[in-house]
């Protein structure tokens, strides 16, 4: 019997639908389950062919389990030796190289020296530091977020110097990050699955978390989707992520991917809403079996390094014809 686990922390609806459906299909020789673990044995390789991992970013004992897990053979959604590694500057820096739009960022060293360090570990740092440098790169409307965070913890919206300064001031030791802000008309967020499935949202980061996903949302211009879609795939198959979201701020019709570190996206039924959640649990389930039922008896090649080339699998975007007015089209409603 192959057994599929899930790992979670506080999430309630998407792990359980993830298992019931899984199991309603009645697959033989397939099972779902939530992962049990206590105390992990060097020599015991773990029972799970696939573990979809929704937790581990914030446990580091989970990490640390799941990283033995594949090298015994499991499969891991997402990779957690790539996850361990990245971080959002890095995703930019990446996206350019992909050209897909990103808004003007710099990464900016620690307001408090990291804990062990002393003014002596920073003798490689400019002092004082150009800040008219980055003013004149970023400008004075943007976001200040850590290089690692999510959730929307340590995040602040600058409109000036002083708030810049103040919220830099209030950084402590974290490493973070400053990005121009994208004056969007049209936002999107969207779910990868498997790198080869997206599911496109309307989304507006400026109301509530609870009324964040647009209902009844407008036509959209049918050239601007499919390049959501395109660079949507090419930045999770350039990073190896099997799940995750990516956002995109439009602003002059030209979609600026905004955050695509998410490899344990948002799917809770309340916050997503039904038709998108129940997108995402029939997706990762499909995605989930199929792993399963394909698992190699060896374990897979998890260097990153292929992921990494500064290009992407994705096909090459067609010359779009002229026309004399761009057709629009609506995605579905929520």
């Amino acid at each position: 019997m192959k057994k599929i686990g899930v790992l979670f922390g506080m999430e309630n609806s998407f792990p359980g639908a993830l298992v019931e459906h899984i199991n309603a299909r009645n697959i033989s020789g397939l099972h779902a389950e939530f992962v049990e673990t206590g105390a992990v044995l060097l020599d015991k390789p773990s029972p799970y062919a696939v573990i979809v991992d929704r937790i581990s970013h914030d446990i580091p004992f989970y990490r640390a389990f799941l990283k033995h897990a594949a090298l015994n053979g499991t499969i891991i959604i997402n990779n957690p030796f790539w996850w361990s590694a990245d971080d959002k500057f890095f995703n930019y820096s990446l996206a350019a190289k992909l050209g897909v739009a990103v808004p003007p960022t710099v990464i900016l060293p620690h307001k408090k020296h990291p804990e062990g360090t002393t003014d002596r570990s920073m003798r490689n740092l400019e002092y004082p530091l150009n800040w008219d440098k980055v003013f004149a790169y970023v400008g004075e409307h943007g976001f200040m977020k850590p290089v690692d965070g999510g959730g929307w913890r340590d995040v602040y919206h600058i409109h000036n110097r002083p708030e810049f300064f103040a919220a830099y001031d209030q950084s402590r030791d974290l490493c973070v990050l400053y990005q121009k802000a994208v004056e969007f008309n049209e936002y999107f967020r969207c779910y990868v699955v498997g790198q080869n499935k997206v599911h496109i949202m309307p989304y507006d980061p400026r109301k509530p978390h609870h009324e964040r996903y647009v209902q009844n949302p407008p036509a959209y211009d049918k050239k601007l989707l499919a390049r959501v879609e395109k660079d949507a795939l090419k930045l999770c198959q350039a990073l190896g992520y099997d799940l995750n979201t990516v956002e995109f701020a439009v602003e002059d019709g030209i979609p600026y991917a905004i955050d695509f570190m998410n490899p344990a996206p948002d799917a809770d039924l309340h916050s997503v809403g039904q038709a998108n959640f129940d997108w995402i649990v029939r997706e990762v389930a499909d995605m989930a079996i199929s792993k399963a039922q394909d698992a190699p008896k060896a374990p897979r090649e998890l260097r990153w390094a292929t992921f990494l080339s500064g290009t992407s699998s994705a096909a090459p975007a067609k010359k779009p014809a002229k026309k004399s007015s761009p057709k629009k089209t609506a995605v579905p409603k929520i």
